[in-house]
Protein backbone atom coordinates (compact mmCIF):
# COMPACT_ATOMS: atom_id res chain seq x y z
CA UNK A 1 0.00 0.00 0.00
CA UNK A 2 0.77 3.46 -0.55
CA UNK A 3 0.17 7.01 0.61
CA UNK A 4 0.21 10.32 -0.72
CA UNK A 5 1.69 12.85 0.85
CA UNK A 6 -1.77 14.41 2.08
CA UNK A 7 -2.12 11.09 4.07
CA UNK A 8 1.09 11.02 5.29
CA UNK A 9 0.32 14.66 7.00
CA UNK A 10 -3.17 13.34 8.77
CA UNK A 11 -0.95 10.22 9.46
CA UNK A 12 2.09 11.65 11.04
CA UNK A 13 1.18 15.03 11.96
CA UNK A 14 4.61 16.10 9.96
CA UNK A 15 4.20 18.92 6.95
CA UNK A 16 4.79 18.28 3.51
CA UNK A 17 7.44 20.94 3.71
CA UNK A 18 9.42 19.01 6.66
CA UNK A 19 9.42 15.93 4.95
CA UNK A 20 10.28 17.16 1.30
CA UNK A 21 13.52 18.30 3.26
CA UNK A 22 13.86 15.36 5.49
CA UNK A 23 14.83 13.71 1.80
CA UNK A 24 17.33 16.15 1.19
CA UNK A 25 19.26 15.43 4.46
CA UNK A 26 18.11 11.97 5.75
CA UNK A 27 20.27 9.22 3.51
CA UNK A 28 17.76 6.59 2.31
CA UNK A 29 14.53 8.64 2.90
CA UNK A 30 13.51 8.71 -0.85
CA UNK A 31 9.56 8.12 -1.39
CA UNK A 32 9.21 6.99 -4.97
CA UNK A 33 7.05 9.20 -7.44
CA UNK A 34 4.37 8.26 -9.77
CA UNK A 35 4.31 9.16 -13.30
CA UNK A 36 3.59 13.15 -12.49
CA UNK A 37 5.46 13.47 -10.29
CA UNK A 38 3.81 12.71 -7.15
CA UNK A 39 5.50 11.17 -3.90
CA UNK A 40 4.20 8.25 -3.10
CA UNK A 41 5.62 6.76 0.73
CA UNK A 42 5.26 3.16 1.26
CA UNK A 43 4.43 1.92 4.89
CA UNK A 44 8.54 1.72 4.87
CA UNK A 45 8.86 5.36 4.99
CA UNK A 46 6.23 5.98 7.01
CA UNK A 47 8.09 3.93 9.36
CA UNK A 48 10.54 6.02 8.73
CA UNK A 49 8.79 9.43 9.57
CA UNK A 50 7.54 8.26 12.55
CA UNK A 51 10.87 7.64 14.04
CA UNK A 52 12.69 10.93 12.88
CA UNK A 53 9.82 12.66 14.21
CA UNK A 54 10.53 10.99 17.66
CA UNK A 55 14.43 11.35 17.41
CA UNK A 56 14.30 15.14 16.69
CA UNK A 57 11.01 16.45 18.39
CA UNK A 58 11.26 13.82 21.39
CA UNK A 59 15.37 13.35 21.30
CA UNK A 60 15.90 16.93 20.23
CA UNK A 61 18.56 15.45 17.25
CA UNK A 62 19.09 17.33 14.51
CA UNK A 63 17.94 16.11 10.76
CA UNK A 64 21.06 14.89 10.02
CA UNK A 65 22.17 13.36 12.99
CA UNK A 66 18.79 11.69 13.24
CA UNK A 67 19.59 10.11 9.29
CA UNK A 68 22.96 9.00 11.10
CA UNK A 69 21.00 7.43 14.25
CA UNK A 70 18.56 5.60 11.89
CA UNK A 71 21.57 4.11 9.99
CA UNK A 72 23.26 3.38 13.02
CA UNK A 73 19.96 1.46 14.48
CA UNK A 74 19.34 -0.58 11.32
CA UNK A 75 22.33 -1.81 11.33
CA UNK A 76 21.70 -3.28 15.26
CA UNK A 77 18.47 -4.22 13.71
CA UNK A 78 19.64 -6.86 11.12
CA UNK A 79 19.84 -9.15 13.99
CA UNK A 80 16.17 -8.54 15.86
CA UNK A 81 14.64 -8.70 11.87
CA UNK A 82 11.74 -11.18 12.57
CA UNK A 83 10.37 -8.93 15.41
CA UNK A 84 10.73 -5.74 13.33
CA UNK A 85 8.60 -7.66 10.74
CA UNK A 86 5.78 -8.51 12.81
CA UNK A 87 5.74 -4.46 14.41
CA UNK A 88 5.63 -3.06 10.83
CA UNK A 89 3.10 -5.63 10.17
CA UNK A 90 1.16 -4.60 12.91
CA UNK A 91 2.04 -0.71 12.12
CA UNK A 92 0.70 -1.40 8.37
CA UNK A 93 -2.09 -3.14 9.49
CA UNK A 94 -3.26 -0.46 12.07
CA UNK A 95 -2.85 2.46 9.87
CA UNK A 96 -4.86 0.58 7.18
CA UNK A 97 -7.85 0.43 9.54
CA UNK A 98 -7.28 4.12 10.97
CA UNK A 99 -7.69 5.38 7.08
CA UNK A 100 -10.53 3.35 7.19
CA UNK A 101 -11.55 4.84 10.03
CA UNK A 102 -11.50 8.50 8.27
CA UNK A 103 -13.16 7.67 5.46
CA UNK A 104 -15.97 6.80 7.41
CA UNK A 105 -15.82 9.48 9.78
CA UNK A 106 -16.30 11.91 6.31
CA UNK A 107 -18.98 9.63 4.84
CA UNK A 108 -20.72 9.89 7.94
CA UNK A 109 -20.20 13.49 8.21
CA UNK A 110 -21.34 14.05 4.89
CA UNK A 111 -24.62 11.94 5.43
CA UNK A 112 -25.47 13.76 8.74
CA UNK A 113 -25.00 17.53 6.52
CA UNK A 114 -27.24 16.31 3.56
CA UNK A 115 -30.42 15.72 6.31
Amino acid sequence: MTYTIGQIEDLTGVKAHVLRYWEEVVPGFTPRKDMSGRRLYSQREVDLILRLKYLINEKKFTAEGAGRQIIEEAQTAQNNSELINQIREARQLLTEMYLIVKKNESSAEAEASEN
